[in-house]
């Protein structure tokens, strides 16, 4: 029987488990079957009706509106559900479909086991602190809403990003105003083919003591040794130098010598690309490019935006943005993204996607077979829950829905499937092979867990 679930400051309450005989009525009135006390819901908001093939929701031309998975509902076109769903009701109000499987282990999500009031009410307070931080970035970022969702994805997750656009996308100032909306020392190191691995690292010299007549090592540390180190162009240095930031990036110290120094958290990487100018260049192997949590594309603005920037950047006025988080939240909320529970159907799922990537596995679609040579790693499945949990923390919420999966999918699959000669011929992109494939794979049903 699918349930029905609302969102609170401790956790997920349900509110009613849906008889496919029956219509419910979602709203403030008494006459509604599923009441909800707040003034952003409109008497009668919303409507959930049977259907052979699901549920389907109408709005009900509520006055504040609802938007179901991130898609506004049109009061005229009614939507089928048939996995999990999240709906957002006058902005303020977020419910949770859950699809039918009466056998599910985890039906109604339980608070962050291990977590503290105090964390409870950091991320009930993210959403409101997720709109002052875009608004501080838009002081200087002019557009790219996603992009810069999902860089906050990758550090509140504490994994690394690869930035990939063409030249005078804004790639490394987004970075460096990010690090200072969230109070982070950054540091910039622009890679180039002489670049060194100690020019990173940092390397030992040696001293001499002018009054014991004593020549001693001592290590000056390098760039890497920051918050945010930004890694510009890094496909511009050659393989050896790209490679001493393996270890910072998987275990967050660095061995120089015979001594290895601890990272203070927060430690990212974030990597930017150019993709045209390939002379003079080394492209990231494969295997380096999937300690990249995400690949985003930083695209080009849309007309309005790229004037804004013209004017804004012509004018000689500038605004300094101010600090929004500082570090100790910041880690805070890494450790909350970690405590947050997961639904096993949300891990079947994300694994399920992760595994058709694969051509050689028998569940794999046609088209995976015929267009790609090799497919993703367990890493892949591994980023793709940490990202659905960071979303959801920075929405301000507790509860992982299938939709967080969906939307990490392309900026976590894309850098870790490699496309054959077919699909090259064809002009099928990575990107394509991904979208293509959230379309086919079924979320889990209810005989996933029988």
């Amino acid at each position: 029987m699918s349930k029905l679930f609302l969102q609170e400051a401790a956790g997920t309450r349900l509110l009613a488990e849906l008889d496919p005989s029956k219509t419910y009525t979602v709203g403030r009135a008494d006459d509604c079957s599923i009441l909800l006390e707040n003034g952003s819901v409109s008497s009668h908001h919303l409507q959930f009706s049977p259907d052979e093939r699901g549920w389907i929701v109408q709005d009900l031309k509520s006055s504040n509106g609802t938007v179901v998975n991130d898609q506004p509902l049109d009061p005229a076109q009614p939507v089928l559900l048939t996995g999990d769903t999240q709906l957002n009701l006058g902005g303020e109000v977020i419910l949770f479909f859950q699809a039918g499987g009466d056998a599910r282990t985890e039906t109604k999500p339980d608070p962050a086991k291990g977590a503290s009031a105090d964390d409870l009410a950091l991320v009930k307070s993210m959403a409101k602190l997720s709109d002052q931080i875009r608004a501080e970035i838009a002081k200087v970022i002019v557009g790219q809403v996603e992009i810069i969702n999902q860089v906050l994805m990758v550090i509140i997750a504490g994994g690394h990003g690869l930035l990939v656009g063409m030249p005078g996308m804004a790639k490394t100032t987004l970075c460096s105003t990010i690090a200072k909306v969230l109070d982070m020392e950054f540091k910039r190191v622009q890679f180039t083919p002489d670049l060194m691995p100690t020019d990173i690292t940092g390397s030992e010299i040696l001293e001499h003591d002018p009054v014991t007549d004593k020549k001693t090592f001592r290590f000056i540390k390098g760039p890497i040794f920051t918050n945010m180190l930004l890694a510009d162009e890094i496909n511009r240095t050659p393989p050896k130098t790209q490679a001493s930031l393996l270890e910072a990036m998987q275990e967050k110290c660095v061995t120089v010598g015979n001594q290895t120094y601890r990272l203070e958290p927060p430690f990212f990487v974030l990597a930017t690309q150019n993709p045209i100018e390939q002379e003079g260049t080394y492209p990231l192997p494969e295997a380096q490019q999937d300690r990249f949590m995400f690949n985003l594309w930083v695209d080009y603005p849309a007309e309005d935006e790229e004037e804004t920037v013209v004017k804004a950047t012509t004018a000689g006025r500038k605004q300094d943005p101010q600090k929004v988080l500082n570090q100790k939240q910041l880690l805070q909320l890494q450790s909350v993204v970690r405590k947050i529970p997961v639904s096993d159907h949300i891990v079947k799922y994300a694994v399920r996607l992760v595994r058709a990537t694969r051509p050689q596995d028998p569940k794999s679609p046609e088209f995976i077979k015929k267009y790609v040579q090799n497919g993703a790693g367990p890493r892949a499945g591994q980023f793709l829950v940490l990202a659905a949990k960071a979303r959801a923390v920075l929405e301000g919420r507790i509860h992982v829905s299938c939709a967080d999966v969906v939307k990490a999918a392309v900026p976590v699959l894309r850098h870790r499937i490699q496309a054959n000669f077919a699909a090259d011929s064809e002009g099928i992109s990575t990107i394509d092979l991904v979208n293509r494939l959230v379309k086919e794979i079924e979320q889990p049903g209810e005989e996933d867990y029988k």
